[in-house]
């Protein structure tokens, strides 16, 4: 069995108050809750840097844990918690990120599962196939690269893998991304893991791309990669993004 942890914090520098913004009737972060208490996790925890974020989750039935104001990364908050809630080096945790409304509850299953059939591996993700030339150049859409067995080589906001044949005059001429796969920001940790990657110094390709799984690759952490088996809906990150959730959700 697995536990997931969601972080919200109260501070975002597009969309602040964000995890309690009201859609289609209940606040964001408790469509997110609802969706991971659908993924069959041994618990739920909501681990938040807000009283007020605590208090709104206990309101609709979370267990919701106060965690520091200082961390940088979700990544962190989380490793606070286990740190708060005794949790073993063995056990496996999912990181479930407070913006996710649309998650499906099947990938969060997933992705507990991947890394619980993959002793050799620290951490465990999921990608999605690049559909469209404007997903392979966006600097959002992080791309992830693996071996034959599966394991992350590289993420990178840059359009990777590069079909070099496809571009005969350059970048702008690229009409090809063959194999290009989207990362899907979810992760399963071993909570020992965790603890490892939240002691460790920030790296170089870490700051210059700004992606915090590079700093488990830097320092040779195996992360599992599997294609997930459900395309997740939009994150929300912007007041647009809110709007366009709230009419999926209806």
């Amino acid at each position: 069995m697995f536990r997931i942890a969601i972080p919200a914090r109260a501070a975002s520098s597009r969309l602040p108050g964000k995890a309690l913004a009201t859609l289609a009737g209940k606040p964001m972060l408790q469509w997110v809750y609802e969706k991971a208490c659908a993924a069959g996790a041994r618990e739920v925890l909501i681990a938040t840097d807000d009283e007020s974020i605590a208090a709104a989750a206990r309101a609709f039935g979370a267990n919701a844990r106060l965690t520091s104001v200082q961390h940088a990364s979700g990544t962190d908050r989380i490793a606070e918690l286990a740190r708060l809630e005794g949790w073993a080096d063995e056990d496996i945790v999912v990181n479930v990120q407070g913006d996710e409304p649309l998650i499906p509850p099947a990938i969060i299953a997933q992705v507990a599962a991947l890394l619980a059939e993959t002793p050799r591996a620290a951490i465990a993700t999921l990608a999605t196939p690049i559909e469209t030339l404007e997903e392979f150049f966006d600097p959002n859409a992080v791309k992830v690269v693996t071996d034959a067995r599966g394991r992350a080589l590289y993420f990178s906001r840059a359009p990777i893998p590069w079909v070099r044949d496809g571009a005969p005059a350059g970048l702008a001429s690229q009409r090809r991304f063959d194999g290009a796969r989207r990362h899907v920001g979810l992760y399963a940790y071993r909570v020992s893991a965790l603890r490892m990657l939240c002691a460790l110094p920030g790296s170089p390709l870490e700051a210059s791309e700004r992606l915090e799984q590079l700093r488990a690759l830097e320092h040779g952490l195996t992360i599992q990669v599997a294609d997930a088996l459900e395309r997740p809906g939009p994150d929300v990150n912007t007041v647009e993004d809110l709007r366009r959730v709230a009419d999926l959700l209806g």
